[in-house]
């Protein structure tokens, strides 16, 4: 079974967020909040809410799932709208900035291969 959570108009740039996204692809879900909660950069933040987010999806959907038999399938960060502004530039210009957001996807699914040792 999986489960989805959604953010949306998160305040980073995709660009900044796809390579932290691309450590924790394909991981168990405690392995990668464990991996996020040290990570050290407030860019992590929103990814660890979602993460957190999708776990408890889970847990409110079945009540006997834990972090460890979850895997995270699919972790997707879109571009979202970008604020435009302006800024003055040299010899009497403007310069175009862009404050881009991010649109953040993520499906957990139950791992396959159960720990023999429970």
């Amino acid at each position: 079974m999986n489960f989805k959570a959604s953010a949306k108009y998160i305040k980073r740039s995709p660009y900044k967020l796809r390579p932290i996204v691309d450590v924790i692809r394909g991981k168990n879900a405690a392995y990668a909040l464990g991996w996020l909660k040290v990570y050290g950069m407030e860019k992590s933040l929103p990814i660890k809410k979602l993460l957190d987010s999708a776990i408890a999806n889970a847990k409110c959907q079945q009540d006997d799932i834990t972090p460890q038999e979850l895997v995270i399938d699919e972790i997707r960060v879109d571009q979202g709208p970008a604020y435009k502004y302006f800024k003055p530039s040299a010899m009497g210009r403007s310069a175009v900035l862009r404050k881009r957001l991010s649109h953040m996807t993520i499906i957990l699914k139950r791992s396959e291969v159960q720990n023999k040792n429970r």
